[in-house]
């Protein structure tokens, strides 16, 4: 499933050609992806000018100028193309490009989505912070209301490991199972320690390595391990280099460490971790 860096690069790639551009209409394929299209969404969306787009952990948010929100979460196998060369018709639709926004500063942005776990929903923006899907989430890692002071007070009565304390949405937001083993790895934190025993200076240092490790990802493009693509079609590029992530049996990459990366499944999910280099 994408995370915050892969969500983050849609939304940067989608900004420039609809951010402050009028939806001229809607091509809807399909009545339904992981729910039910909204009621007259093909109307509701004609004519309105997104005002602002953003994300929202792993959602991507489009503020309309009636005070609509266009709320849009990528699921699974989600991407969203941009076609917007003049000189190149845009594709035929294939058998899972269920959405086109038609935009009248003449991109084409298409969503497609092989298992359909994505949704595009329309909400109200006076209810985006209490939407059933917005409302638990915690404080962005890239933002100003997350820190070190923040992260040791949500770790402070968790018992549970700090691999899974981190996947928790309500602690901070959009972190998924890549970027969380690597900010461990990172932090040289074992995936199994307990989150409540972390000391201020692990925490201080853990608490950078995520923000780094974000901003890393963002940078290269987020990572494509299947399904992620850019807007512009192209792959991510930060699965090379993961450090830990997939590379169980494979050489630690930290100099002088003569380990090999290790497994084991917490909730449900692989964590992978070097066993020497993270206490």
């Amino acid at each position: 499933m994408p995370e915050l860096p892969e969500v983050e690069t849609v939304t940067r790639g989608l900004t420039p050609v609809m951010e402050g551009y009028v939806v001229d209409h809607v091509v809807q394929r399909r009545p339904n992806l992981r729910f039910p299209f909204p009621d007259g969404f093909i109307d509701r969306m004609a004519g309105r000018k997104i005002d602002q787009l953003t994300r929202r952990a792993k959602y991507i948010l489009g503020y309309l100028d009636d005070g609509q929100v266009l709320l849009i979460h990528l699921g699974m196998s989600g991407r969203m193309t941009i076609h917007n060369d003049p000189a190149i018709e845009v594709p035929e639709p294939g058998k899972h490009d269920h959405v086109d926004f038609v935009m009248q500063g003449g991109a084409v942005v298409r969503f497609n989505d092989p298992r359909r776990f994505g949704v595009i929903t329309l909400i109200a923006a006076n209810e985006v912070a209490s939407h059933k899907m917005l409302a638990d989430i915690g404080p962005e890692p890239l933002g100003n209301a997350f820190n070190s002071s923040v992260l040791a007070e949500g770790l402070a009565r968790r018992g549970s490991p700090i691999k899974t304390a981190l996947l928790d949405q309500k602690l901070v937001a959009g972190l998924g199972n890549i970027y969380v083993c690597e900010a461990l790895f990172r932090s040289g934190i074992a995936p199994d320690r307990l989150a409540k025993d972390l000391k201020s200076g692990e925490i201080d240092r853990l608490y950078r390595e995520i923000r780094l490790v974000l901003e890393d990802a963002i940078a290269a493009g987020g990572s494509s391990l299947k399904d992620h693509r850019q807007t512009n079609g192209e792959l991510g590029y930060f699965q090379y280099n993961f450090r830990v992530y997939g590379r169980e049996g494979e050489p630690c990459v930290s100099d002088g460490c003569d380990s090999t990366i290790d497994r084991i499944v917490q909730a449900g999910r692989s964590t992978f971790f070097c066993p020497t280099c993270q206490k």
